[in-house]
C-alpha cells in the first residue's frame, strides 16, 4: 500500500496536480470514477455480470484501477490506510451483524 501511496504522490507532483487534489475533489473523482464502473454493468442482468468478454474485462479493470487511484489518494490527505479501514470495517460489520 506504501508503494502504491508514494507512486501516486511522486505522479501527481511531478505533474503539479496537489492543489487540486483536496479532499472535496478527490472524493468526488472517486464517486464519478464509481459511477463509470457502475455503468459497465447498467444494462446487464445478474447472470451476464458473472461473465463477461476481454474487452469488458479490460474496462472493469481499468476503473477498479481509477477507484483504488483515487481513493488510496483521499484516504492519504488523512494518513489512513483504506486496507487498515477495510480490517477494522470488518470488525465492525461482525458485531454490528454476529453470525447466527
Amino acid at each position: 500500500m506504501e508503494k502504491l501511496r508514494s507512486a501516486l504522490r511522486e505522479f501527481a507532483s511531478a505533474r503539479k496536480w496537489q492543489p487540486f487534489h483536496t479532499p472535496k475533489n478527490l472524493c468526488m473523482a472517486l464517486s464519478v470514477e464509481t459511477a463509470e464502473l457502475t455503468e459497465i454493468f447498467q444494462w446487464m442482468d445478474s447472470e451476464e455480470s458473472r461473465v463477461v468478454d476481454t474487452t469488458t474485462l479490460q474496462h472493469i479493470a481499468e476503473e477498479i484501477g481509477d477507484v483504488m487511484i483515487y481513493l488510496t489518494m483521499l484516504a492519504d490527505k488523512f494518513d489512513l490506510d483504506p486496507l487498515n479501514c477495510a480490517k477494522q470495517k470488518i470488525l465492525l460489520n461482525a458485531e454490528k451483524y454476529p453470525h447466527p
